[in-house]
């Protein structure tokens, strides 16, 4: 089994219009764990589909810092800048999304290819 997939643990991907975000538990030789987030954006060059992609890595030990801060910058946004929209309108079920995959991301396989 190739290494790649020997440290992938749990894998989570949201659909976001042209984006799509992968939440990745890896895992180290040391068995150590580790989260990176992935956001893939897909834009048209030279008449082509063309994939950006940016990666973060987040380890154990700033998981609660990253995770308190997130929500805290979500909180001021909905509630401070922007109270007056209902974020509840952008929940849109998975299956809703287009079902041609829009993004280039293989419905059965949520794992990202580079």
């Amino acid at each position: 089994m190739e290494r790649e997939e020997q440290e992938k643990i749990f894998s989570k991907r949201i659909r976001a219009g042209k984006r799509t975000y992968f939440f990745d538990v890896r895992a180290t030789r040391s068995n150590d764990y580790y989260l990176t987030v992935t956001e893939s954006r897909r834009y048209q060059k030279d008449g082509d589909f063309v994939y950006e992609k940016s990666k973060l890595f987040i380890y154990k030990e700033d998981f609660d810092k990253v995770a308190e801060a997130l929500q805290e910058t979500i909180d001021h946004i909905k509630n401070e800048l922007m109270p007056h929209v209902d974020f509840a309108q952008f929940n849109v079920p998975e299956e809703n999304h287009d079902k041609a995959d829009s993004h280039g991301v293989d419905d059965q396989d949520s794992e990202l290819k580079w």
